[in-house]
C-alpha cells in the first residue's frame, strides 16, 4: 500500500479557505451586525419619504391624472412635453436661476463682510451676532407674513418710511408691480438667509489659526491684506459649502414666495416650485404637476453633481492629500 504524501509546513491552504482564527471571524460577524442594526432605520426612512416618493412622482407624471380613481389615462412623455414647453415653467426656471446668482452675488460677500467685522473684539458682539441670525431662525411663514404687511401699498411701513424722506412708492406696491417684484424677493431673502452665511464664515473663522494673521501683520500687511491674503483663502471650504446650501435652496424655494407674491403679479415670481402647486392643488392637473416635480430633481441633481464634481472636488483632494501625509 502507498502511503499518502503528507504536507509540509510550509504547504499553502486551499484557495477560499478561511485560515483566520474563530475569535477574528466572529468580530467581522459582529461588525457587519452593528453597522446593518444601525443603518438600517436610516435606509428605511430614506427608502420610505425620499426613495419611493420619487418613484411614484415619476409613475403619475405618466399619466393624465386629476386625483381621483386609478391611474388608467397613460400619456407617456406629453406631460414632459408639456412642462418644457410651458412659458410659465421656462420663466420659472429663469427665476430660479436669477435668485441662484443673486443670492450668492449678494449674501457671499455682504455675509462675509459681517462675519469678519464681528469676529473681531468689540462691545456687544454676541447682542449683534444674535441680531444677524434671528430672522434665519424665524419661520418662513412668520417672515412672509411680517414683509407681506411691510410692503403694503398705500399703508405700508416701507411706503410710510419713504414718504418721510419725500418718495413714493409704486402705485401698485412693491410687490405688485411685474418689475420690481423679483427685486423685492430677492432684497426680502437676502434679509432672511444672509444670517446663515454669516454663522457658517464665522464657524469657519474659528478654524483659521491667530498664528497666521499675526505673522502676516509682523511683515507689514494690513488688516484688509491679512483678510484678503490669508484668511479668505482658508475660508474656502466653508464658503463654498454655504453656496451648495444656497444653490439648492433657491432651487426649491417655495415659502416665500407663496405667501408674499403666489408666484404673481403675471407670473413674474413664478419658481418652480410654485408652478408644480399651482398645476397639482388649483388646476387638478397632477400629472403636469408630477412632471415638472421630476423636472425639478433632475435639475437641481444634475447642478448638485456638477458643483460636486468641479468645486466640491477640490476639498475632497485637499482631504485625500492631508491623510496622505498624516
Amino acid at each position: 500500500m502507498t502511503a499518502l504524501p503528507v504536507p509540509s509546513r510550509g504547504t499553502t491552504p486551499p484557495a477560499g479557505r478561511d485560515t483566520r482564527p474563530a475569535g477574528g471571524r466572529r468580530r467581522d460577524w459582529r461588525m457587519a451586525a452593528e453597522i446593518v442594526v444601525f443603518t438600517a432605520p436610516a435606509l428605511l426612512l430614506f427608502a420610505v419619504f425620499v426613495v419611493w416618493p420619487i418613484l411614484r412622482a415619476v409613475q403619475f407624471s405618466l399619466y393624465r391624472w386629476k386625483g381621483f380613481g386609478p391611474l388608467v389615462d397613460f400619456v407617456g412623455l406629453q406631460n414632459y412635453v408639456a412642462v418644457l414647453t410651458d412659458e410659465v415653467f421656462t420663466g420659472a426656471v429663469g427665476h430660479n436661476l436669477i435668485i441662484v446668482v443673486a443670492s450668492i452675488l449678494i449674501q457671499l460677500p455682504l455675509g462675509l463682510a459681517i462675519a469678519l467685522l464681528l469676529n473681531r473684539r468689540m462691545r456687544g458682539q454676541g447682542m449683534l451676532r444674535t441680531i444677524i441670525f434671528v430672522p434665519y431662525v424665524l419661520s418662513e411663514v412668520i417672515a412672509g407674513v411680517v414683509w407681506f404687511q411691510l410692503l403694503q401699498p398705500g399703508r405700508g411701513v416701507i411706503e410710510a418710511m419713504l414718504g418721510t424722506v419725500g418718495l413714493a412708492g409704486p402705485f401698485q406696491g412693491f410687490l405688485g408691480t411685474p418689475s420690481l417684484a423679483l427685486p423685492t424677493l430677492v432684497v426680502v431673502l437676502t434679509w432672511k438667509y444672509v444670517g446663515l452665511a454669516v454663522l457658517l464664515f464665522l464657524a469657519g473663522l474659528q478654524g483659521v489659526p491667530d498664528e497666521l494673521s499675526e505673522a502676516a501683520q509682523i511683515d507689514g500687511a494690513s488688516w484688509w491684506q491679512t483678510q484678503w491674503r490669508v484668511t479668505i483663502p482658508l475660508l474656502g471650504p466653508t464658503i463654498r459649502m454655504w453656496a451648495f446650501l444656497s444653490m439648492i435652496g433657491s432651487l426649491q424655494l417655495f415659502d416665500m414666495v407663496w405667501i408674499l407674491t403666489g408666484g404673481g403679479p403675471a407670473n413674474a415670481t413664478t419658481t418652480m416650485a410654485t408652478f408644480l402647486v399651482n398645476e397639482g392643488t388649483k388646476r387638478q392637473n397632477y400629472g403636469i404637476a408630477a412632471a415638472a416635480s421630476v423636472v425639478l430633481f433632475v435639475i437641481a441633481l444634475l447642478m448638485a453633481v456638477l458643483y460636486q464634481r468641479f468645486v466640491l472636488r477640490r476639498d475632497t483632494a485637499d482631504a485625500d492629500v492631508t491623510r496622505g501625509v498624516r
